[in-house]
């Protein structure tokens, strides 16, 4: 007699979901800027500036996402931002970023984000700053 021979016992659609989801996360940070490279960026180009409190140096971030421009009351804002008035929406901060002096005429902050990628990484991750 010859030995039958059995099919394998996994299926082949739940293999190519299992491949799916493992490589899903780096698919994930690909397409979306992850707070944790925000974080990275936020700490080398604007902690100096902005920590946990605000000082003369600049305001704290904390809560900044989805409020008002120039809206904290324990940082005294240049006039050109507090003319700006409006929301930091995700776009304000992108554009701000890009180009401060552009955005809000008068603004003390001098360092830009050139790099879009990178802004996006610092927007998301101020926005986890509660």
């Amino acid at each position: 007699m010859t030995p039958s021979v059995r099919a394998p016992s996994f299926r082949l659609p739940a293999l190519l979901a299992g491949l799916v989801l493992a490589a899903a996360p780096g698919l994930v940070l690909a397409q979306a800027p992850a707070s944790s490279q925000g974080a990275r960026l936020f700490n080398m180009q604007c902690k100096t500036c902005h920590g946990e409190k605000s000082t003369p140096a600049g305001p704290s971030l904390t809560g900044i996402a989805g409020g008002p421009i120039a809206g904290r009351d324990d940082y005294a804002y240049s006039p050109g931002l507090k003319a700006k008035g409006g929301t930091w929406t995700d776009a304000a901060l992108d554009a701000y970023l890009a180009k401060p002096l552009a955005f809000a005429p008068g603004t003390r902050m001098m360092v830009a984000v050139p790099d879009a990628n990178n802004r996006a990484a610092i927007v998301a991750y101020m926005k986890t700053l509660k």
